[in-house]
């Protein structure tokens, strides 16, 4: 049975994940952001919006999802499994008005609060014993604690730029979110998150190849031991150099290129791979 994966249909969650999908051999030609059902390798991918397909994951009429931390977290999702994307990164904060004395989310005992995330909202105070009033919100939720129709909000931050133009301040983060595959347990999605998980995984990665002096393989070794250890090939002609192949992580390589190059390596080239399956 093809298992069915839902996609984002618009906005940056979006275009990450087709271009994660894309480098992780998957056809993303037909994906056109309007509902499109795009069958690939047994899985049938099909673009909606991240709250609904939570709904429909939670409904388990699809098995996999890609979404954010606190879509999953509204709809209980939290016990599947699920990759981290490491994009689309944010917090999920309470805030109240900059000028109301409040300094922690204690200090919201009895207050209105506003959110897009209600089921979240009313988790994360009940576990403190702090009672408060949700309104369940759609729209941009800065404003109404602005105009003090809401005490405070729970809302995500990115940068923190639209709190301060609304003179809000945040009273406590309640979770840091980023883009996630979630996902049942169906086999059906074994290569899929295989793929994603390579693919991630190559993109904090270098592979290297330089030439160094045979004497010089020992010092090498120990700055840069690859994922087991390097490669060493013998050069034609030459009895004095060797090839080395190797993988390192991508900040690593750059953080001591100097050292390397001190040690008398030549000839170094680094590619980014498009998979990496430890």
């Amino acid at each position: 049975m093809t298992a069915r994966v839902a996609v984002p249909s618009r906005g940056r969650l979006r275009d990450d994940v087709v271009a994660l999908l894309h480098g992780a051999g998957y056809g993303t030609s037909a994906f056109r952001g309007t509902g499109a059902r795009v069958p690939f390798d047994g899985v049938e991918f099909i673009e909606m919006r991240p709250r609904d397909a939570a709904a429909w994951l939670a409904a388990g009429r699809v098995e996999g999802a890609f979404i954010s931390t606190d879509i999953a977290l509204e709809e209980g999702l939290d016990h599947m499994q699920a990759i981290p994307l490491g994009t689309t990164r944010s917090d999920l904060v309470v805030a109240s008005r900059d000028d109301d004395g409040r300094l922690t989310a204690a200090d919201l005992e009895g207050a209105v609060v506003a959110t897009h995330m209600p089921n979240v909202t009313a988790a994360w105070f009940a576990e403190r014993g702090i009672a408060i009033k949700i309104v369940a919100m759609g729209g941009a939720l800065e404003g109404v604690c602005a105009a003090g129709l809401a005490d405070a909000i729970v809302d995500l931050r990115e940068t923190g730029t639209s709190l301060s133009q609304n003179r809000l301040r945040v009273l406590a983060t309640m979770a840091h979110c980023e883009a996630l595959f979630v996902h049942s347990a169906d086999p059906g999605l074994v290569d899929l998150a295989l793929r994603v998980e390579a693919t991630l995984d190559a993109r904090q990665q270098r592979y290297v190849m330089l030439h160094i002096p045979r004497t010089k393989l020992d010092e090498l070794v120990s700055v840069f031991p690859g994922l087991a250890s390097p490669t060493v090939l013998p050069l034609a002609g030459r009895d004095d150099l060797v090839a080395v192949h190797l993988v390192v992580e991508a900040s690593f390589f750059w953080a001591h290129l100097g050292e390397i190059r001190a040690a008398g390596a030549t000839g170094i080239v680094s590619l980014s791979p498009d998979a990496l399956l430890r």
